[in-house]
């Protein structure tokens, strides 16, 4: 069987061990599939931790330019992932995100840069300018709480809808009373979802 990998991408001023203790409880799950939770390229502005781009002075206006202006670092962090794990090709890999890891994965996607088996983006929001040019038909889902006080739901609402817009299969999780955090239902939901892109629904 061709070998799997789910990378778990950290929100900023975390670190990959945040999200890395998912994959434990994931495994039994999802037979076969590997799992790798890097450390973001650059160290966090304001502390310990990493971070995928800076949010010092960020705005509406100019995060766009933020997130492509790390696109290099980021995927030369997926490269290398990727080469350790002896994958040659994306579609046997599928990003998970919380937060600003979210927003990597799905402009991964949505920039037609990596066409991957799946993205699951937890808390995020989709800060990729148009046009969105997805390589192929990646399955997406999309998870937020209603109370989440450092991204709004409606981030991932809005994404959802221009995600659909290309064609790209877009599920959608909101939670009410969860805020800015991975619940035990949409952890359980992901891990769903991952079996099911990687056809291994008759793990389940």
């Amino acid at each position: 069987m061709t070998k799997k990998l789910v990378i778990f991408l950290h929100g900023v001023g975390s670190n990959g061990n945040d999200l890395a203790g998912l994959g434990p409880h994931w495994a039994p799950r999802l037979p076969g599939v590997a799992f790798a939770a890097p450390d973001a390229p650059f160290r966090f502005d304001h502390g310990p931790g990493y971070q995928w781009f800076s949010l010092d002075a960020i705005t509406p206006q100019n995060r766009a330019a933020r997130l492509i202006a790390a696109r290099s670092a980021f995927d030369a962090t997926l490269h290398a992932l990727l080469s350790a794990q002896q994958i040659a090709r994306p579609e046997n890999v599928l990003l998970v995100g919380f937060s600003q890891g979210s927003m990597m994965a799905l402009d991964a996607l949505a920039s037609g840069r990596w066409p991957l088996a799946g993205v699951v983006a937890f808390s995020g929001r989709l800060a990729t300018p148009d046009p969105l040019t997805p390589r192929c038909q990646t399955p997406v889902l999309l998870a937020h709480g209603r109370v989440d006080a450092v991204i709004p739901w409606e981030e991932s609402e809005s994404a959802a809808l221009r995600l659909k817009t290309t064609g790209l299969p877009v599920e959608t999780l909101f939670e009410n009373g969860v805020g800015h955090a991975i619940s035990g239902t949409g952890a359980q939901r992901a891990v769903s979802f991952i079996a099911r892109c990687f056809g291994l629904t008759d793990a389940l």
